[in-house]
């Protein structure tokens, strides 16, 4: 029996700036017993609760099930105590795997690259020991993916049954420039308390990856409905039924798209265009109306939820000035906008004394590399 069989326990991969929102989240979703530590969440639940994590949680970034825990004080005693865990009683030697880590303040072990590897090796000497061949590796589209942790002394050796970074949702079919994390875009959506009684807009809308994931909490869109498999099909006590009843209570909770909810814009064609192809992935997703214009020519705007990710960086294309970039955009809200409420994600803090408006409130939103601050303006 594996560890998590036992416990019930499994670890949920969260964003700092967003684990007290992932933590409602898991709650909402059925998790209980939480308990927040650096970059994650221990929660227990039962089957159905983490087949419904896995497909609807928007924050988090991967559901771990601890295989086996134990001391590990160097290499050689990593080897031995993971080739003892049953790995033919959890994959089949027709299946790729993959193997990553994570080490925090290890005596002997420093280097990830070296853990995994050792990892690796005990699991196909396990597999040598029981059918004299060995399953294959396969670093990019594994069947298997085990993840090694290391704090301490302590080993903890799990499954990914996410199967992958739960960030890719999947509808993301085209990408313009650095398009915004779909976690980070899910936070700043969550931090808006929209609840779909406006309309939201996002006039520089890229390839449409906040409008996406606002249409999916509107129309109550699984965050992983387009993922073709999950980790947790691999475990051997998945429940093949019990997952369909699971996907088919999230189908019947889903709500239409009500016209004129979400609209966006861009200046850029490119950037339309892989937007209606994203968003065209999505029920409803057609329904989100798209325009060509910039922002500094846009109108009647009151009463909207306006949400966007300004560019960051030093210069926009062609060379013009950031700085004046936020400037306009601030002049536009202030002079074009009343009776709305604004959200800017700004990817590089410092950029948002240039907008001139005094905010709302700002919060820390760091994820996908940016140390970035969501602001909000109400303006009057």
């Amino acid at each position: 029996m594996y560890l998590y069989q036992r416990t019930h326990t499994f670890f949920a991969q969260v964003a700092e700036s967003f684990k007290d929102l992932a933590l409602a989240e898991l709650v909402a979703l059925g998790a209980r017993d939480l308990q927040p530590v650096y970059r994650g969440i221990h929660f227990r639940a039962e089957r159905a609760v983490l087949y419904r994590v896995n497909l609807g949680a928007r924050l988090v970034t991967r559901v771990l099930a601890p295989l086996a825990e134990f001391t590990c004080r160097d290499a050689d005693e990593l080897y031995r105590r993971a080739r003892e865990v049953d790995w033919p009683g959890l994959f089949g030697l027709s299946e790729t795997f993959a193997v990553e880590a994570t080490v925090h303040d290890h005596a002997n072990l420093a280097h990830t690259h070296y853990a995994a590897l050792k990892l690796k090796d005990a699991v196909v000497d396990r597999f040598r020991d029981a059918h004299g061949r060995r399953p294959d590796v396969d670093a990019r589209e594994p069947d298997v993916r085990l993840h090694l942790h290391l704090e301490g002394p302590q080993a903890t050796v799990s499954l990914d049954t996410s199967g992958g970074s739960l960030h890719r949702r999947g509808y993301r079919r085209a990408a313009f420039k650095a398009p915004m994390q779909e976690t980070l875009a899910a936070a700043v959506i969550r931090l808006t308390d929209w609840d779909g009684a406006q309309p939201l807009y996002d006039p520089l809308c890229g390839s449409g990856t906040l409008l996406a994931e606002a249409l999916m909490h509107a129309c109550r869109v699984p965050a992983g409905s387009l993922r073709r498999s999950f980790g947790f099909q691999r475990l051997p006590d998945f429940d093949a039924r019990l997952w369909r009843e699971v996907q088919a209570d999230a189908r019947a909770a889903q709500r239409d798209l009500s016209p004129g909810l979400i609209a966006g814009s861009d200046t850029d064609a490119s950037a339309l265009a892989a937007a209606r192809r994203n968003l065209g992935a999505l029920p409803a997703g057609e329904r989100v109306v798209l325009r060509r214009e910039d922002f500094r020519r846009l109108t009647g705007l009151g009463g909207h939820l306006i949400v966007c990710n300004p560019p960051y960086g030093r210069r926009l294309d062609g060379g013009s000035d950031l700085g004046a970039f936020y400037r306009d955009l601030g002049d536009w809200l202030k002079q074009r906008c009343n009776g709305a409420t604004a959200f800017v994600y700004a990817g590089e803090r410092e950029l948002i004394k240039h907008i001139g408006l005094r905010p709302a409130w700002k919060k820390p939103l760091a994820a996908g590399g940016l140390d970035g601050r969501l602001v909000k303006y109400e303006l009057y």
